[in-house]
């Protein structure tokens, strides 16, 4: 099979596409930023939020390879940063609608990330997929991924266009350690209590839904497999683990597996944008996928902290014998 991912280079893009690749199936991908991660699989460097007109051979001229399906999982992805920075969700809309018209004019069927994000967080007990009540948008981010979905129904109505949408809930876990590019919760308190340093938690009955990564791609593939084969068509699912926990045990947490005591403080979530409540209902996903999420959040962290500790340990040997090279070429000159 031959699969095309859009924000490639992105935690879910990368650990997708590795698994792919596992499966034997062929990836390309595309995503403005080289993949810091891999270079396992060829990845076109470009911009999908500018503005396209002319199509030929792929969005704007570039060299896209024939594929068998679209992940579309580029996007600006952080909820504060947008609320700072609004025009930035313009550009997950065109993105998106760049996406939608390669799909269009290469009859190519798509899977779209959205987010928990469109339930809002007024009527946030409520997370049945047909119940979002997109008059409730919180952010910039959250209207961005209620238009992609528009515009996916659109093109699914006028064109034909096979799809399924996801909505994530709180990715983490492999490869989401890049938080000078953009932070995330969950690294940035591992790295916060390893250093010693306060996390802060706005909001002490805040409560999420974390997934871990290898439960999100089991869940797209799955996805995969039953889009293509016509078995599960033009539908939109939840994709997270389905059970709730709040920021002061997901720190809790870290503590133990780094085996020292957090210093946690709170204070009033009051952050423009931000949804104080989410446990999703994946029952459809269970019942159209046979999905069943196996990383609960203990688990999973110790899985993030001992990622990271793995990764930096890699990175320092790396920097040792990069040295140790560049000192051995010196005596030698």
């Amino acid at each position: 099979m031959r699969i095309l991912i859009t924000g490639s280079s992105g935690q879910i893009g990368a650990n997708l596409a590795l698994r792919l690749l596992s499966d034997g199936h062929q990836v390309f991908g595309v995503d403005r930023r080289v993949n810091v991660w891999t270079n396992a699989f060829p990845t076109l460097l470009q911009d999908l939020s500018t503005p396209q007109r002319d199509f030929v051979g792929g969005i704007g001229g570039a060299p896209y390879p024939p594929s068998d399906i679209v992940i579309h999982l580029a996007a600006n992805a952080k909820v504060h940063e947008l609320v700072e920075q609004p025009y930035r969700a313009l550009e997950n809309t065109i993105t998106t609608f760049n996406v939608l018209e390669y799909c269009r004019m290469n009859n190519t069927p798509i899977i779209f990330s959205s987010s928990r994000e469109v339930y809002g967080d007024i009527r946030r007990y409520i997370t049945e997929e047909q119940q979002a009540n997109f008059s409730f948008t919180e952010s910039p981010y959250s209207a961005s991924k209620i238009a992609g979905e528009a515009l996916v129904y659109s093109y699914a109505r006028c064109y034909g266009l096979r799809y399924l949408i996801f909505r994530f809930s709180n990715v983490y876990g492999r490869y989401d350690n890049d938080i000078e590019r953009m932070e995330r919760v969950i690294p940035l308190f591992i790295r916060n209590i390893e250093r010693g340093e306060p996390v802060v938690v706005y909001g002490k009955e805040k409560v999420l839904d974390f997934t871990y990564v290898d439960d999100c791609v089991e869940g797209v593939v799955r996805g995969i497999d039953r889009l293509l084969s016509g078995e599960v068509v033009n539908r939109t699912i939840n994709l997270a683990y389905g059970q709730g926990n709040t920021l002061i045990r997901m720190a809790e947490l870290i503590g133990e597996a780094l085996n020292i005591n957090p210093d946690i403080k709170v204070e009033p979530s009051k952050r423009p944008g931000e949804v104080t409540y989410y446990v999703a209902d994946i029952s459809l996903a269970r019942s159209l996928l046979g999905y069943e999420p196996r990383v609960a959040l203990e688990e999973g962290i110790r899985r993030a902290v001992a990622w990271k500790r793995d990764y930096q340990a890699s990175a320092s040997s790396s920097m040792v014998n990069a040295f140790d090279d560049r000192i051995g070429a010196n005596r030698v000159g």
